[in-house]
């Protein structure tokens, strides 16, 4: 194994005094005093690792890639407490490699120069992979410095991220780099984790005389959100501050875990991923007639302190766009509720959210008005057509005819008014142009009524 080569860890003097990984046998066990739970329970082992097996289960690419020592450039891209620091920590006992570790928010140009130095001067026969934890606080030019490096295999990048890397790395790192993402730990792994650190008595608390409830337990579980981290942590901050009883037993319920944890803070940036799966699963779920789960990413979005114009913006589009002359009134509906919202403000406001979003919910479908696009495109494809002769200015019609003598086009003109039902069958579109039936009603509220006044027609009808 790697952990007697020279280089395996690098430090800055004031940056990197606690090792992140431990490397010798020696420092494999009970880590020093003062580190974190988290860190003293992180897996150094594949078979000590729980989750993620759609990426490091048995006979998985990545953990194929790792076991073979044939690793090259990746991102591990997921949200905090899933593993991806662990991966690294085990990539840094299985590899034969140097591993050097770079963090992106305290290191940047200098350090990298410093690592390249250090891989240049290896001997041929050792690779130098280097682990930069939060690559995404990297501006691009800082970026851009790793790329003929890792073109030249100089180094082999392993990078972490929280942020979607196809957002927020340079699209050069990407193209050289596998990306694997991470999902949150399912509850079983979180529990899994937190029974390893009460049992082990070692790096855990296995050696004390301690007793966590199982509704204590199931607690953690449920608000930690697929993040071990915040579990171990809560777990920790429990046992540290809870006196033993008389017998020399600390005792953990239910009321000293909720308070270890209180409530966690959804993970919900503006400007991340997580914004943007989140507020397009609301408009799924409003699309697909789910009010239950329209309001649980609405109550999401609130409570993570979205605005809720942005929410009342998002349901206005949604009612031209999926509901459209389904439920004409759709829009009537929720603006009125917005400029209710306006007056009101919150907390009440979120009445009105909430009948805005049942209502958009429950509303029959259509995404009929959509065939403006296809008329667009026609455009962008075919170009306009002149406009047929009688449907021309009728002013400017008779002007011309007068000065050639003539009747006016416009006379050919049918008004639709003089006709039984306020229709008659004419020319419309340009000369020589057939029908393309870029609007089809569907037979849904109101717009079946449309449907069937226009069937019959020489106009298009949905037939489903």
């Amino acid at each position: 194994m790697a952990s007697n080569l020279p280089g395996r860890r690098r430090k800055n003097q004031s940056q990197y005094e606690d090792d992140l990984f431990s490397f010798s046998d020696e420092t494999a066990g009970l880590k020093g005093p003062k580190e974190p739970l988290a860190d003293r329970m992180r897996p150094r082992r594949f078979d000590e690792f729980v989750g993620q097996d759609h990426i490091v289960g048995k006979g998985r690419l990545l953990r194929r890639a790792i076991e073979a020592d044939q690793l090259t450039s990746i991102i591990l891209w997921g949200p905090p407490g899933t593993g991806k620091t662990t991966i690294a920590n085990i990539i840094a006992h299985e590899t034969r490699a140097a591993f050097v570790t770079l963090n992106a928010v305290l290191d940047g140009i200098k350090e990298l120069r410093d690592v390249v130095d250090e891989a240049e001067a290896r001997p041929k026969n050792i690779r130098t992979l280097l682990f930069i934890d939060e690559i995404h606080r990297w501006n691009r030019s800082q970026q851009e410095a790793l790329l003929p490096h890792i073109e030249a295999g100089t180094i082999t990048l392993v990078g972490a991220t929280t942020e979607n890397p196809f957002f927020s790395l340079v699209g050069p790192l990407i193209s050289r780099s596998r990306v694997f993402r991470l999902e949150p730990l399912a509850q079983a792994d979180i529990r899994h984790v937190l029974s390893q650190a009460i049992q082990d008595p070692e790096r855990g608390y296995g050696a004390l005389k301690l007793q966590v409830s199982a509704e204590a337990l199931e607690h953690w579980v449920d608000v930690a959100h697929g993040d071990a981290r915040s579990a171990l942590n809560a777990l920790e901050l429990a046992v540290l501050t809870t006196p033993p009883g008389d017998d020399g037993v600390i005792r953990i319920d239910l009321d000293i875990a909720a308070e270890s944890i209180q409530r966690r803070a959804i993970r919900y940036d503006r400007d991340s991923e997580e914004h943007y799966d989140t507020i397009s699963a609301f408009i799924k779920s409003l699309r697909g007639s789910d009010p239950d789960a329209a309001l649980y990413w609405m109550a999401k979005m609130l409570h993570a302190g979205e605005d809720p114009r942005f929410l009342f913006r998002r349901m206005l589009i949604l009612c031209s766009e999926d509901i459209g002359l389904a439920d004409p009134q759709a829009i009537v509906v929720v603006n009125a509720l917005a400029d209710a919202f306006e007056r009101v403000g919150m907390p009440e406001g979120t009445y009105f959210l909430s009948q805005a979003c049942l209502y958009c919910a429950t509303a029959p479908k259509s995404n009929s008005t959509g065939a403006i696009f296809k008329a667009l495109s026609h455009m962008d494809e075919v170009g306009p057509g002149p406009v047929p002769l009688h449907l021309r200015d009728s002013t400017s019609n008779a002007a011309q005819a007068r000065h050639e003598g003539r009747e006016s086009y416009s006379e050919q003109y049918k008004y639709p008014h003089d006709y039984p039902g306020a229709w008659v069958d004419q020319q419309y579109l340009p000369d020589g142009m057939e029908r393309p039936g870029w609007y089809t009603p569907h037979q849904l509220g109101y717009e079946a009524q449309v449907y069937a006044r226009l069937s019959g027609r020489n106009l298009p009808t949905d037939e489903k």
